[in-house]
């Protein structure tokens, strides 16, 4: 077995179809399907069960699956440490970012990034934090910016920054007289909601606490974009929550919409630069982090490293 042999059942877990595996991995089908018998042979076990024109994992099969991730990983782990041990400021930095971040956070980071770590340019992957983390422990990402805590023992975390939270409303809401509002003063039934996956959506559910958070018309009114909850707000169909970024990068300034501070000592999140522990770009992962707390204005709150 060689790792060749291992990136080809990796790639048919993934794709779950030989023909698909084959054409990411650029090999003809036979070849691929060959290769694969050949491993099944070697191991005296099934790693597919053929099921019509596709393929699933045996029981076998997942476990070893697994094993070959990890194998994968650090072989690239080893050829990552020989880059980072030549010039640890080199190389591209694969950075995943939730989307509830991405487009308000970056606009201050990539000038910054591009001048401080010009030979390690970042690839954005912008995703939720479900799909994020495994790709980070994977090592398929360097890192990752959430907003959420994570207890994978396989991923360590640098804290950046706590981002407060905003209150979005029509421009001709009662509450706009307040210079702030509290949570309690929020309509449950008027709050609309990102989708399921989104833990800005989960926290506000949090915050917002209450049992008719969900029913009635808001509850089919969801969201796959902070951009779009706006529109919807601005249109006077509820109000909703949105980090603080999004205001001061003048997303939510329209004149049909007012935005206020969330009051509450918890009405904020805390934003952190996940990786794998041991990662091989760990020095740059530490200038990035002193890169993105630099980039940011004033009024949000950075961490100590």
């Amino acid at each position: 077995m060689n790792l060749r042999d291992l990136q080809y059942i990796i790639a048919v877990a993934e794709h779950g179809h030989f023909g698909h595996a084959a054409t990411a991995c650029n090999i003809s089908q036979p070849t691929l399907s060959g290769q694969i018998s050949k491993l099944e042979q070697e191991l005296g076990v099934d790693i597919f069960h053929r099921v019509g024109r596709g393929v699933r994992l045996t029981e076998a099969g997942e476990q070893i699956v697994a094993h070959a991730r990890r194998a994968v990983s650090a072989s690239q782990d080893i050829v990552e440490t020989a880059r980072a041990n030549r010039d640890p400021l080199s190389g591209r930095l694969r950075l995943g970012v939730i989307p509830t971040i991405a487009p308000y956070l970056m606009p201050y980071v990539l000038p910054l990034a591009a001048e401080k770590l010009p030979d390690a340019p970042l690839v954005l992957v912008e995703d939720m934090t479900a799909h994020l983390v495994p790709l980070v422990a994977e090592g398929k990402l360097d890192a990752a910016l959430i907003a959420t805590q994570e207890d994978n023992p396989e991923i360590a975390s640098i804290d950046l920054y706590d981002e407060p939270f905003w209150v979005a409303l029509p421009a001709n809401h009662a509450l706009c007289a307040r210079k702030e509002i509290a949570a309690s003063e929020i309509d449950p039934k008027a709050l609309l909601l990102l989708t399921d996956g989104h833990c800005l959506r989960d926290q506000a559910v949090d915050l917002c606490n209450h049992p008719q958070i969900g029913e009635g018309v808001m509850a089919d009114m969801r969201a796959t974009s902070l951009e779009t909850l706006l529109h919807l707000v601005a249109a006077g169909h509820g109000v909703t929550l949105l980090p603080q970024l999004a205001v001061e990068c003048g997303r939510a300034e329209t004149d049909r919409l007012a935005t206020r501070p969330l009051a509450g000592a918890h009405a904020s999140r805390r934003v952190r630069l996940i990786h794998r522990r041991r990662s091989p770009r760990a020095k740059a992962l530490i200038e990035l982090a002193r890169i993105i707390r630099a980039s940011l204005p004033a009024s949000v709150r950075t961490l100590k490293s």
